[in-house]
């Protein structure tokens, strides 16, 4: 048997890897572990304990992990390691084996750690312990909210998955789709502001699908959060084009303080892989998804996530996938994504495969049209009158921001700008395509 942890006076250290989901779960474990009297570890300091809050989205992400355990477990070698998040989900047995281990959580036990480490118990076989749920058994939502170094909260709103697509591992990995309810997110969206906290980014796995555990809607969340003051912007995390519906994009053209700012996953403009990647939805619906944002909010940020080099997805597919996002639709931005194969995916029983040079030729054609469309956007916006949030990032004595609309600005760094919100008047580009100046109508 192992003694519990014994928290008094300890010292933690937290590494997350993948999505902002994570991070703000990892945020609600350090809370709950200072409570108990933990606090972060300090440079220089070893830790008593190591929390690593895993990703798994790719075969990189796994190994990525892998690495990482090992490099903290060489930092902190008498720390009591335990390891979590999505890769714990799917393959407890094998981080199980990574040297300095001791406990691996799954997706139902990750927020049980107070617990967990309160009532340790070795298992045979190495004094590891390794509690999971089956993954048809994951219902319970727990909440999560962080913030970052910059400005903005990420508030969990949403778990889990109910859609299956042939490349996915994530609903194994999060379980079926939950949620909070809206009464307990807007009372976290109240702590955010009496913390003086300005921007939320909504997060979730699949966010449109809000309600499923407790028959709310989504668009019932985003007029809840719109009443509370003191909250500068929120912004939608990733959507699905078949949740976004026009009344949730009409409300945002008319709330108070949801951003014009919208990220929706294409994964491809190919009719054909999108029915190989068994996704809801086709080409011309997520087209007029974006020509009714187009319509109703104009200077709207529009990301668009895809996924290139997919099986299945033949040369002339992928060009009808260029052609639709170069010539069929509006966006700001493309996040492009390499195709991952991944354990147990109906996709691996899809027989054309494209090797790693051809699907590093498609994502860099997609990168830069992504390039080329962010200037054409950032150019749009010259000379209009927009609200800068700005952050603590000194870089050649410039600070940045962001408007409500997803425009990074760069301005002369000052110290009492930071945290605050401005009323400003864009100017022109920077060269290297990363930011937008001031005008002079500011000065």
């Amino acid at each position: 048997m192992t003694d519990a942890f014994i928290f008094e006076d300890k010292k933690a250290a937290f590494l997350t890897l993948g999505c902002k989901l994570n991070f703000a779960e990892t945020s609600t474990l350090g809370k709950a572990l200072a409570e108990q009297g933990v606090r972060p570890v300090r440079p220089g300091e070893k830790a008593d304990l190591c929390v690593v809050n895993t990703c798994s989205v790719t075969e990189l992400a796994d190994k990525k992990c892998r690495n990482a355990i090992r490099k903290l477990h060489k930092e902190h070698p008498d720390a009591l390691m335990v390891v979590t998040g999505c890769y714990a989900q799917l393959k407890p047995e094998d981080i199980a084996q990574i040297e300095g281990v001791d406990i691996v959580l799954g997706a139902d036990e990750k927020l049980d750690l107070i617990s967990v480490l309160s009532h340790r118990a070795a298992q045979a076989g190495g004094g590891k312990t390794i509690l999971t749920t089956p993954t048809k058994d994951i219902r319970k939502f727990q909440p999560g909210c962080s913030a970052d170094d910059r400005t903005r909260h990420f508030l969990k709103v949403q778990d889990g998955c109910d859609y299956f697509c042939s490349y996915c591992t994530i609903p194994k990995a999060r379980g079926r789709s939950r949620n909070g309810s809206i009464a307990s997110l807007v009372r976290q969206a109240e702590g955010v502001a009496a913390e003086g906290g300005k921007e939320i980014v909504l997060t979730g796995v699949n966010i449109g699908d809000f309600g499923r555990s407790t028959g709310e809607t989504f668009t019932d969340l985003l007029r809840a959060l719109d009443e509370v003051e003191g909250i500068e912007r929120y912004r939608i995390g990733s959507i699905e084009p078949n949740l976004l519906s026009d009344e949730l994009i009409d409300f945002c053209a008319s709330s108070k303080r949801i951003a014009p700012h919208f990220h929706m996953p294409l994964q491809s403009g190919s009719d054909d892989v999108l029915k190989l990647m068994r996704r809801r939805y086709d080409t011309a619906l997520f087209r007029d998804r974006v020509e009714h944002i187009c319509r109703v909010l104009p200077h709207a940020f529009i990301g668009i996530d895809v996924i290139v080099g997919t099986r299945g997805e033949r040369p002339e597919f992928f060009e009808d996938c260029f052609d639709f996002l170069q010539n069929a639709i509006s966006f700001s931005r493309l996040h492009v994504f390499t195709y991952s194969e991944r354990p147990g995916t109906q996709a691996l029983q899809i027989p054309y495969i494209i090797d790693a040079r051809e699907k590093q030729r498609r994502s860099r054609r997609l990168l830069d049209l992504s390039d080329r469309r962010l200037a054409e956007f950032y150019r749009s916006e010259e000379g209009f009158r927009r609200r800068v949030l700005w952050e603590d990032v000194s870089h050649e004595g410039l600070m940045q921001g962001f408007t409500e609309n997803y425009v990074r600005v760069a301005a002369p760094y000052t110290a009492e700008a930071v945290g605050t919100v401005s009323d400003v008047v864009l100017g022109k580009m920077h060269p290297s395509g990363e930011y937008v100046l001031l005008s002079d109508n500011n000065l």
